[in-house]
């Protein structure tokens, strides 16, 4: 329960300072972890990211405090940190969808985000297969493209990229592999702050090898990691992101692990069909242990 404790009482402060600059850095301190693996908890908790709840709590705050009080406006605004009254108007008409001054008016239909805390809900009981595994450092080498975060179903941005490889492609990449985890594999690294769905990241189609490399693919170096690998069997996509929402809902709060920056990898088994109840598949994630504060 230590964990959800500490998780909640970084939450209960980023509530009691709504109206100041957050100190992110005491909010990790809270949390007994490091800013990043917050920001990544947080987002696979409550299914937002942090910058949104924390915007989206301001301006639910500030149309309650607009409709019992008579405050200004531009006082509303320099309260909640905006720079200027249009700043504000602006961000309070996305939100609520009626400009601050028709939200004083009698009856005016306002949204909410309600202050978040987290609790333990018990589901079922079922296993998660993983192993920790230290690593050195090596390379990744294929092909890189720029793409959008998409949480369901296929990606097509990425079913584009293995579209454009030619089995020649494929097998002058395999021949660089020679290391765990063997063969094709999938990394995905640089994603934008929040990892919120339509968002961005840096997505590679090819193989982990401890050669160097110079030719036409693109490579990423990888430093030497601790990594939590994940095994998961069904239909893909389907029980791979299934297995995602474990790890970052039940894995991570009690592991005593946090994830650290780094890419993150997937590997397949490609002798086996995808719609397959015996697809499998692993999930490399790069963790560090989590300091006691």
């Amino acid at each position: 329960m230590e964990p959800l404790k500490q998780l909640n009482e970084a939450m209960a402060y980023i509530e009691k300072e709504l109206t100041r600059e957050i100190d992110f850095q005491k909010v990790a301190q809270l949390a007994c972890c490091s800013e990043y693996h917050f920001r990544r908890m947080f987002s696979f908790l409550s299914g937002m990211t942090l910058t949104e709840y924390i915007r989206y709590r301001r301006l639910t705050q500030a149309a309650l405090e607009l409709c019992r009080s008579n405050i200004k406006i531009i006082n509303l605004a320099m309260e909640y940190g905006y720079d200027s009254p249009d700043a504000f108007t602006r961000a309070f008409h996305r939100f609520h969808g009626i400009p601050p001054k028709e939200a004083r008016r009698n009856k005016a239909a306002l949204k909410a985000v309600l202050p978040m805390t987290f609790q333990l809900t018990v589901k079922g009981g079922s296993d998660m297969d993983y192993r920790i595994i230290e690593k050195g450092a090596f390379n990744i080498i294929g092909l890189k493209k720029r793409i959008k975060l998409i949480y369901e179903g296929v990606n097509p941005e990425i079913q584009a990229m293995y579209d454009s490889l030619s089995e020649e492609d494929i097998q002058d990449l395999v021949m660089f592999s020679d290391m765990e985890p063997k063969g094709l594999l999938n990394a995905s690294v640089n994603f934008d702050e929040g990892r919120a769905e339509g968002t961005e990241l840096d997505h590679f189609i090819g193989v982990a090898t401890t050669q160097d490399y110079m030719g036409k693919w693109d490579l990423y170096s990888v430093p030497a990691s601790t990594w939590a690998v994940f095994t998961t069997v069904g239909p893909f996509p389907e029980a791979l992101q299934t297995t995602w929402a474990r790890i970052g809902a039940e894995w991570l709060p009690v592991s005593g692990y946090e994830i650290t920056k780094g890419p993150e990898l997937l590997w397949c088994d490609e002798n086996e069909d995808f719609d397959s109840p015996h697809f499998q598949s692993e999930i490399w994630i790069p963790v560090i242990k989590k300091s006691k504060m």
